[in-house]
């Protein structure tokens, strides 16, 4: 009988899909990530279900919309009643185990008690156990896994296992060189009175670069969270057979890298030159919807610091400069990739281990000249990359998969290639099956309510993208688009109001109807007639 395989997954934060050599980046040097796309699969277009680090990580965990598991946009944790492909594998056998980010809950930032409710005719508000639909709320010591404060201000706080279906974990919360949870104690462990390396305040002058959330790290590269997460996942491969027997293991290796702040560490700081950077094709392109111009007109006036999480525009050269710090932490995560590779190899498990590589979203980076994220569903930001290393599969080297994908199939995929059966209410496809739906199209999720893009109010973005078009739509009247990805890849051109279109617009309009109803939820399973 054929072994049940082993899975190594690497995930990235914040990654668009051309930031890689095997994805046609003519700079960024990405040689081990290559080396897998060269081995396996690469999914030309594979798209995410919501932008943004919670939502999309919580299908990649469930293979559920957001609108399903609930985890519309960050600040609110997956339930932990929620059922995860890591807890289907770790019930049939697999040894589980994740390094690095999890972001699953919420790891600090403003209280649960910030998001408010719509306020009523009376005088009484709810009590607190009754102040949202479901009484089983997000909160707790449950949801206090990932929050930085918990473990800064308690020695012995740590991860409670199992953790949506991981039963080994080492953490790392936040990104650049303010990483915490587990790595924090790693550092300190090696490096006493750590804090004085890392963050701005400590950073080692350098005026070639004046780009927001820029500054060169004196963490130094042996010390810095890729390391760490590539010193750990070598430490686990090597210690396979001890006292596990036949088991195959499931092992996620998540990076906090390349998001934001751009802080890579010695060598890779200066690595890439922001003069020989090239800039998007739409960077110039500035007004092309009402939330683009709000941004830029936000920037300009100060309104935002940008040294957050608030989305902001740039002048060419922080572009550039942006970017070639971005290169720089993505060699750094390869060369990482490599290390964990060869520890794969060296542990003799390399010809029985699907190796998949992804992103959990994108990153504007100068589209539009935008950084950061948001409900703007520009290629760059929804599409990641998706690689599939299978040492026995029957496929070419080199191969390339042109059909509709996402991260909300990742999960089926995996349990597909275990031999294990779904759980009802998966919404993904399994990727390798004889057979995928023709004609699919992605439908992309967007919930904006930490900050409006001058729209006075939340709101919310659904997107359909079908092989040429990507249409856009939301509750607010004048937000409307539709880009020929054909004609127009770097989606300069909205084709909303573009008489000769509107047929297009009608059929993406009515398919993105079907696709709603389409994804209403299955679950949970009835338990009787009536």
């Amino acid at each position: 009988m054929t072994p049940r395989p082993n899975f190594l997954v690497f995930i990235t934060d914040q990654h668009r899909a051309d930031h890689l050599g095997c994805y046609g980046n003519p700079i960024v040097r990405t040689p081990h990530i290559d080396a897998l796309a060269a081995q396996g699969t690469r999914f030309d277009r594979f798209y995410v279900a919501s932008p943004v680090c919670m939502a999309n990580r919580a299908t990649l965990m469930t293979g559920r919309m957001p609108s399903l598991h609930g985890v519309r946009h960050n600040g609110i944790a997956l339930s932990r009643d929620a059922t995860t492909f890591v807890d289907l594998l770790r019930a049939g056998g697999y040894r589980t185990a994740l390094i690095g980010k999890s972001h699953l809950q919420n790891m600090g930032h403003d209280g649960p008690g910030r998001k408010r409710w719509a306020a009523g005719r009376g005088d009484l508000d709810p009590p607190a156990a009754l102040r949202d639909a479901s009484i089983r709320s997000r909160a707790g010591a449950a949801y206090d896994n990932e929050w930085t404060p918990y473990w800064e201000e308690n020695p012995g706080h740590t991860v409670s296992l199992p953790f949506y279906g991981f039963d080994h974990v080492r953490l790392c919360t936040f990104h650049g060189d303010q990483v915490g949870a587990d790595y924090a104690r790693w550092l300190e462990a090696r490096h006493p009175d750590s804090d004085r390396l890392r963050g701005r305040e400590h950073a080692i002058p350098d005026g070639r670069y004046g780009a927001p959330q820029a500054w060169r790290t004196r963490v130094p590269e042996s010390l810095y969270p890729t390391s760490y997460i590539a010193d750990e996942a070598a430490g686990f491969l090597s210690g396979l057979d001890q006292g596990s027997g036949d088991a195959p293991f499931f092992l996620a290796c998540s990076f906090p890298d390349p998001h934001h702040p751009y802080t890579p560490p010695g060598k890779y700081w200066d690595m890439y030159d922001p003069d020989r950077i090239v800039l998007p094709a739409s960077f110039w392109n500035r007004d092309s919807t009402p939330l683009v111009s709000s941004v830029h007109r936000d920037t300009a006036q100060g309104r935002y610091s940008r040294e957050g999480y608030i989305p902001f525009g740039v002048t060419e050269r922080e572009a550039r400069e942006i970017i070639a710090l971005t290169y720089g932490m993505i060699s750094m995560i390869d060369d990482a990739v490599g290390r964990i590779m060869a520890a794969l190899r060296e542990s003799g498990q390399d010809r029985n281990t699907v190796v998949l590589f992804t992103s959990d979203h994108g990153d504007w980076m100068g589209d539009h000249g935008l950084m950061l994220k948001g409900p703007l569903h520009y290629q760059g930001l929804i599409r990641v990359p998706f690689i599939w290393r299978d040492p026995a599969a029957d496929r070419p080297p080199h191969a390339v998969d042109q059909g509709m994908a996402g991260t909300v199939d990742i999960g089926r995929t995996v349990l597909g290639r275990a031999g294990i059966n779904p759980y009802n209410g998966m919404q993904g496809i399994d990727l390798l099956a004889p057979s995928r739906p023709a004609g699919r199209t992605m439908v992309v999720e967007s919930e904006q309510v930490m900050h409006k893009f001058d729209q006075g109010r939340s709101f919310r973005v659904r997107s359909l993208l079908d092989p040429r078009y990507r249409l856009s739509v939301s509750d607010i009247d004048e937000i409307g688009e539709l880009y020929d990805l054909d004609e127009d890849p770097a989606e300069t051109t909205n084709l909303w109001t573009s008489a000769p279109h509107q047929a297009v617009k009608a059929r993406l309009l009515e398919r993105l109807c079907r696709e709603q109803i389409r994804l209403g939820d299955d679950a949970p399973l009835p338990t009787a007639l009536a």
